[in-house]
């Protein structure tokens, strides 16, 4: 019997760029609907395990558009307000430390502590992880 094939993020999403991009074409959001079904398609990407490249580029783009659309209508000026500092910020609003950090993204205990500190960078996947975890657009923790 053949090996099962290892499943990325939503089951139901196609991996390939080509294939997401004939789901839901990305291109600029108009209105608070296509915004609202740009958010859910990130969320379906962000869901479930590791993005697949074309999955990964694809959400990319999605979250470009988002922050596009974010930036013309519903502007807040968070230009002094790094994704490290963000991240800080959720995480004492949920009483988490260091510790809390590296068990969510699943890494070395050690790797928490070097992330608030800004010696390591965040991951896509650190990124989804946040993200599914405070419940905000991933584009809160890119810089």
């Amino acid at each position: 019997m053949p090996a099962a094939k290892e499943r990325h993020g939503d089951p139901a999403l196609p991996g390939q760029f080509a294939d997401l991009v004939q789901q839901m074409p990305p291109q600029a959001i108009a209105d608070d609907v296509g915004y609202e079904n740009t958010l859910q398609m990130i969320d379906r990407l962000m869901v479930g395990g590791k993005l697949t490249k074309g999955q990964a580029v694809y959400l990319e783009t999605l979250v470009q558009l988002v922050e596009a659309y974010e930036a013309s209508r519903h502007a807040v000026d968070t230009s002094r307000v790094s994704g490290l500092a963000s991240l800080k910020h959720l995480m004492a609003e949920n009483d988490m430390n260091a510790s809390d950090l590296a068990r969510l993204l699943e890494v070395h205990p050690s790797m928490g502590s070097k992330i608030l500190k800004g010696e390591r960078a965040l991951t896509i996947d650190h990124v989804r992880k946040l993200a599914a975890r405070f419940k905000v657009s991933p584009s809160v923790f890119i810089e």
